[in-house]
């Protein structure tokens, strides 16, 4: 099998864009055949460098790699002039002089007057140019498009996805090839370079269905061998409607720049529209490579559940070595702040420790990094409605808990067990349930409501700095104007 995702550099690689390659990629890997690529750059308008950049890779982040050389379709502009000049001489296309305003008139007063789809108007103006006087026009260097004569009958396929496909040639109008620049169109463009790069297996999303019946006339007109067609069911916004920017969708560098990883996308895409044929639902790579089968393509869309996503994504950093999920975040935070990795106010052991309380917190790279600022870095503020609770509404009662906390945190052997011993023990001491003390002290720490557990939280940060934010805590409040 030769398979291949033929992006257009107009935007970034978004999710079904990303789907589509991986649904290709994963069937090339099953069958032990090639995975192309292809990048559709004629519209030179649209067209952008960094664009084809973000679309490889966002490829390689996922790990769809590919064989040879990328593919770019304006390197084969000749070609596709060659081949549209071909089906010229063999009286499978047709010269068009008509200029387009007189065709949209044309067809304007057709539909008007009630003669429905006007399929053959245009080879019935185009006829109006008898042949000899064509021929001087082009000598003579005047432009025209060339169409292609769409022939009698019907034109079927059996879809690897829908089954049989069946349209009649005489709803097909003759169809542009070339424009009268010379430019080729997408679907004559398509057939000519698939055919170049021999492509045995076009999978795409069915939203080309109606493009597969001209590709395969194009494919017999030219005597390529027809390749075998299977189109994706579309991707679906909870409304129910084609994913769009209006439900939130995003390009795949977005999601990666979220923390998302890329183990989990993979995963996640590749149940959107297709079945293991069991509820199982976390794959890895190459147990999708093993199992994927175009037959387990469902036909109805899918539908994109950020949810569902993140929920995945969180299942995949618990399965993450502590070490590889610590280095994952280091690389995430430097990132997403001017400091470098080793700036971090924390020690290796300190950063993997941090790393395995907060993954039960985290369902993605970045929600990790935010709730690991105050530890890799100062506390610059506190949470007001927490400070309002834990401190403010009884300062001095706030005082009198942290100073006991820094007296029992000073001498205690920094330990769990021993801290957890010291810190009830003060609670027993002044009377109060643990929560009076640890609450405070969170917030002191933090300057966070919620955290890992309280000794989680003061093995990280060391005994120096803990004391340090305990003292600075106690500083706040009592420079504090009252109960807020």
């Amino acid at each position: 099998m030769r398979l291949r995702f033929a992006p257009s550099p107009t935007g970034y690689l978004h999710v079904g864009g990303a789907r589509t390659a991986l649904f290709n990629w994963l069937l090339a890997r099953r069958s032990g055949g090639a995975f192309l690529l292809r990048i559709e750059d004629t519209d030179r308008n649209r067209s952008r460098p960094e664009h084809v950049e973000a679309i490889l890779g966002g490829l390689r982040w996922l790990g769809i790699d590919w064989n040879e050389e990328p593919v770019f379709q304006a390197d084969g502009l000749e070609r596709h002039r060659a081949d549209a000049l071909l089906l010229l001489e063999r009286g499978s296309a047709y010269r068009d002089f008509t200029p387009q305003e007189e065709f949209e008139r044309a067809r304007d007063a057709a539909v008007a007057a009630g003669s429905g789809a006007v399929t053959r108007l245009s080879r019935e103006l185009a006829a109006r140019v008898p042949a000899a006087e064509a021929e001087r026009r082009d000598a003579a260097g005047e432009p025209f498009a060339v169409r292609f004569r769409v022939p009698g009958g019907s034109t079927s396929w059996r879809d690897m996805v829908h089954g049989e496909k069946r349209f009649a040639n005489g709803e097909i109008e003759d169809f542009v090839i070339l424009r009268g620049d010379g430019t080729p169109t997408y679907n004559h463009a398509v057939v000519s370079d698939d055919a170049h790069m021999g492509i045995s297996h076009v999978i795409r999303g069915d939203d080309h269905i109606s493009n597969t019946p001209k590709q395969i006339l194009l494919y017999e007109a030219l005597g390529h061998e027809v390749p075998a067609f299977g189109h994706l069911p579309m991707i679906l916004g909870p409304d129910g409607k084609r994913l769009s920017k209006r439900h939130g969708a995003q390009s795949v560098g977005s999601y990666e720049e979220e923390g998302v990883l890329p183990e989990a996308m993979i995963n996640f895409l590749a149940l959107l529209g297709w079945s293991p044929g069991t509820d199982e639902e976390l794959m890895s790579r190459d147990e999708l490579v093993a199992r994927f089968a175009m037959d387990r393509v469902l036909r109805k869309g899918s539908v994109f559940d950020p949810a569902k996503l993140y929920w995945m994504n969180g299942k995949y950093m618990g399965r993450l070595d502590t070490r590889e999920l610590a280095e994952r975040l280091r690389r995430t935070l430097a990132s997403r702040t001017s400091r470098a990795e080793e700036s971090f106010e924390l020690s290796d052991d300190a950063f993997r420790r941090m790393t395995e309380a907060l993954a039960p917190r985290s369902r993605s790279l970045a929600e990790m990094a935010t709730l690991a600022a105050p530890y890799v870095g100062p506390v610059t503020s506190y949470d007001a409605k927490a400070a309002r609770k834990s401190w403010y509404r009884n300062p001095g009662g706030a005082v009198e808990v942290l100073t006991g906390v820094r007296t029992e945190l000073g001498r205690a052997a920094w330990q769990a067990e021993t801290l957890e011993q010291a810190l009830r023990g003060l609670a027993g001491d002044l009377g109060v349930g643990a929560g009076k003390v640890f609450q405070p002290l969170r917030l002191a720490l933090t300057g966070l409501p919620a955290s890992p557990g309280i000794f989680d939280v003061l093995l990280i940060l060391g005994r120096e700095r803990s004391l340090r934010r305990i003292a600075r805590a106690i500083d706040t409040i009592a420079s504090h104007a009252g109960p807020a």
